[in-house]
This record gives structure tokens, sequence and C-alpha cells, in this order.
């Protein structure tokens, strides 16, 4: 039983999966909605969105995914950063996975990652449940109908949340497991409902493929110039400095808010749609956004809401604080078509600095720069985690280092020798704390944000007066128009001088501490550009 245009002579029988119950070919989102609905597995919303909870798992589970130490892949991967898996052990969670879906109904989705066809990865979803087909109908590129019916997939992801991984029978760590093989072409995922699973396994390959292609595979957002693609500006950040909520400027086109590639050709999107967080959204401040929770298919995952009126809580964080919504990406007014850009006149690196230290912007050499995307720093703060009294650095290689399957350096010598080559001018732009770390100072004012961030990709904050800053060497302006002075001062915001010497200090220490570990795979310049 199948519904939907598919490859004839490519089918989940074709692939070894048989003995299923049903089978559904590329639903669109009507009747996946529909399908969802019947199988019980989530609630119809305002304006037709679907309300879904992911149960134990409301994020990625990063500690329980594996990548196969098969010979192809054995001197390419960061093994320190990337879980082995062996060949048979996957081989063991394969064949018991295709045992565990017969007589299971099954949806799948013929899709594709990368705007540019230049280096299009078509990829095969199968899904046990109909919601995550929806999830990913968004998140991905679709081909042409017409392009289904002889489409053959690089890459098939099979996804069975209600399959549970055997640490002793298949070589992983739980009940959950994430396995990538690169030689059979092929990602499992068991033991987890959480979407984004699904999204950030393309996000692994295409991590691992593009650099032997000579393209720097980046977790960022990206924007150009209304009518002007050439004037095309990348936002890298971890989650919570504002990577979505910045790059989405109603007065510039949106090329994505996540994933991007950088090549030979420009910039482009790897994906079709939004995974947005929603928590304390608001309607006044990200109204495109929030006009998406409301808008027909748009997924709502793990949120509260009223059980008869289905009006969304975004305050309420009980079930998780990763609550969010999965949108196409014309769900958005100012979203390009071709999800297409030229090659990055500005990149932006987005931290949230909780020590209070770093100064609300500050423009960085190619060789800061590398160090800064190597370093992939922001700051937990109090009260997040428990434990957490103070805030505590956090730093992700790259500001995407769960995604990363080669060591850092080759990420970032990418991305060094493309700004060199390009010209393209770096930022360092703090939207964390100021006037003392937090629980004493403010946070970092988003008008003063937006205006710095203005200034630098409209060109004018290339003409201001620079100084350089005495803990990290790079150049910080003296004076912005529509920013206090005071504010580009962090030591000056601080009551205490001395008190912000000793958080300076400090972490300074941390971010060479943690650099340490690649002095031995850098160049000189980044070596001695470090710290200032």
């Amino acid at each position: 039983m199948s519904h939907g245009r598919v490859n004839p002579n490519h089918t989940l029988e074709h692939q070894g999966m048989t003995g299923l119950k049903a089978v559904h070919y590329n639903l669109i989102e009507p009747a996946l909605i529909e399908e969802a609905l019947r199988r019980g597995e989530g609630r119809l919303g305002r304006g037709g969105t679907f309300l879904v909870t992911t149960g134990k798992h409301t994020g990625r589970s990063p500690k329980d995914k594996f990548v196969v130490r098969t010979p192809g892949v054995e001197g390419d991967v960061w093994w320190e950063n990337n879980a082995p898996m062996a060949p048979g052990a996957f081989d063991q969670l394969h064949a018991d996975m295709l045992d565990h879906m017969k007589g299971r109904e099954y949806f799948v989705q013929d899709l594709y990652g990368c705007a540019d066809a230049f280096h299009r990865l078509d990829v095969r979803v199968v899904t046990e449940l109909a919601w995550h087909c929806l999830f990913i109908r968004h998140l991905l590129r679709r081909p042409e109908e017409a392009e289904l019916a002889s489409l053959v997939p690089d890459f098939t992801i099979v996804n069975c949340p209600s399959f549970q991984g055997d640490p002793k029978r298949h070589g992983c760590g739980s009940e959950t497991v994430i396995a990538l093989n690169f030689e059979k072409k092929l990602i499992l995922i068991a033991g987890t409902a959480y979407a984004g699973e699904n999204k950030k396994s393309v996000f692994t390959l295409l991590n691992h493929i593009l650099p032997e292609k000579g393209v720097m595979p980046m977790h960022c957002s990206a924007n150009h110039a209304p009518g002007n693609p050439v004037d095309t500006a990348i936002f890298f950040g971890l989650s919570g400095t504002g990577k979505t909520t910045l790059s989405a400027d109603p007065s510039r086109t949106l090329i994505g808010d996540d994933e991007h590639g950088w090549s030979d050709r420009g910039t482009f999107n790897f994906e079709g749609g939004c995974y947005a967080k929603t928590i304390n959204l608001s309607r006044e401040a990200e109204p495109e956004i929030h006009a998406t929770t409301e808008r027909f298919g748009t997924v709502i995952e793990n949120m509260v809401h009223d059980p008869e009126t289905r009006e969304l809580d975004f305050e309420d964080d009980s079930l998780t604080a990763n609550m969010r919504c999965a949108y196409p990406l014309h769900y958005i007014s100012n979203a390009s078509e071709t999800a297409l850009g030229g090659h990055p006149k500005n990149v932006i690196m987005l931290t949230c600095d909780a020590f209070g230290v770093l100064p609300p912007i500050a423009r960085l050499t190619p060789a800061q720069a590398m160090y800064h995307f190597l370093s992939g720093f922001t700051a937990k703060v109090a009260g997040t985690e428990r434990g957490v009294t103070e805030p505590q650095p956090t730093f992700s290689t790259c500001f995407g280092a769960p995604f990363m399957t080669r060591r850092p350096e080759v990420y970032g010598g990418l991305l060094k020798r493309k700004i060199a080559k390009h010209g393209a001018t770096c930022w360092l732009v703090n939207t964390g704390w100021t006037g003392g770390a937090y629980g004493e100072g403010q946070r970092m004012p988003i008008k003063a944000t937006r205006t710095l961030l203005s200034a630098a990709l409209d060109g004018t904050l290339a003409d201001a007066s620079f100084r350089n800053d005495a803990n990290f060497g790079f150049e910080v302006p003296l004076t912005v128009p529509g920013v206090p002075d005071l504010l580009l001062d962090p030591r000056r915001t601080w009551g205490d001088p001395s008190a912000y010497d000793a958080q300076a200090a400090k972490l300074v220490g941390m971010f060479a501490e943690n650099f340490a570990q690649y002095e031995d795979h850098i160049d000189d310049d980044v070596r001695t550009a470090a710290i200032g």
C-alpha cells in the first residue's frame, strides 16, 4: 500500500525493508496531518498547526550519536569528538531494526539538502511517525514532483522511535542510538522521538562531505541586502546568542536561519525551513516567527497549551526550555526564493558572554576570526543547571562541535582561507552581559546590538575610530552613533574596574586553556593572534 509519487525501482522493498503493513510515499501537508491525527500522534492547533510532545527526549542526544568505523573514513573522522561504532554492531542494529519494522506502517519523504544544485544531496527519510515526515518535509528542500518518479537517494535515514537499542548487542550506550554509516550511506535513529535528530543527521553528513569539495559547511544563519545578494552576511552562534533573531531583519532578505555552505560560487542554504526556539517568543519583538505558530502545517513541539482553545503558552517551560516550532522558509515574508547569496561581505560571530567582559562588538583579523571560530565561546548562567552558581564557559568548536565529523582545524582553515580570498570583514558581537557579570550587570540592550550590526552591515562602522582591546587584541570602536560610548568600553560599565580586570583575566585564562588543544594544528599567525 502506498500513496504519492515514488521511483518504482527504488521502493523500500528494494532497500530491504520488507513485510511492512503500509508505506506512504511523499504525502503533502494535509494528508500528513490527517495521518498523524488518525494515529493519535498529536493534536490540531490554532490555524491548522500540529501540536506534539516528544516524551523523554526534548532535545538531541549527542552522547548517543555514533559514526561507523569503516576503512573509508578511518583517517578522516575526528574520533575524539565522534564515538565509533564497529561495522558488525551496526549490521546487527540494522538487521534488528528491519525485523522490528515488519507489520508496521511507515512514511517516506524523498527530499534534498543544499539550495546550490551543484552540491545537492538527495536524502530519503523513512519515519515511523507521520508528524516526523511533516517536520522533515518542512526542514529539507523539496524536489519538483516530476523528479520523484526517478529520484534515487544518495543517503537514507530510517527513524524508528519505538525500537530500543541494546548496548551489548548494538555497541551503543543506551536504548537511544543515532548511527551514521558513510560506507552504506545509511543513518539509523532509534529510541527518541525528538524530531531535531532527523535534521541534524543531514547537517552532519554535509559537514563531512562538503569540505572535500572545498565547501565550508556552517552552523550559521544568513541574509543579504534586498535585491543585492552580493551584500551577504552570515551569523555564527550557539543556542541563545540571537542567531535566528538577529538574522531575521525585516530590512534584509533571509537566506536561512541555521545551516549553510560557502562554496566558490557563494553562500547557499542547506535547508528549506526553520526550526525556531519559541520560549518567550514575542509577537511584538519577532512578529514573523510568532505568526508561524498559527499557520497551517507548522509543527509545534513540546509547548504547553490550553486544552480547549489550543492557545500556546510561550513562557511555560515545564515540558522543556527547548520548545520549538518547525515551518517552511516561505512562511517568512522576506525569505529568499532561491536561498542563495554571494560571498559573505560580513562574518558575524555571536557570543553570549555572561562574564560581562567582552565588548558589544569587535572587529577581527582573519587569524583572530579563526581563533574565535575554533573557540566557539558562549556562557551558561546561574540557575540554568543544577550546581551552576556563577557563569560557566561553554566552548563548542566551530559553533557546532556535535555535528563536526572532521577535526576543527579543517573547518577553521577553510573559513580563514575564504575570508582572506573574498575580503570578508569579521565581527565578534556580544549579546550577553554588560556592567557586571550575570546577576550583577544587565543584558546587552537589543536596540544597541541592532544599531551596531546595522552599522557593520551598511559599512559605516568601518570608518569609525578603533582601540585595541587589552585582553584579546581585537579592535573595538570608540564611538558609534546611536550607541552610548560607555557601552563600547566594558571596563567603564563596571562599578569596580579592578573587579572587571580580575574577571577579564579569568576569562582570558579559560580561552587559553581551551585553545591549548589546537596549538599543534594551527598556523603561527593564529597562534600569535590568539590573545592580545
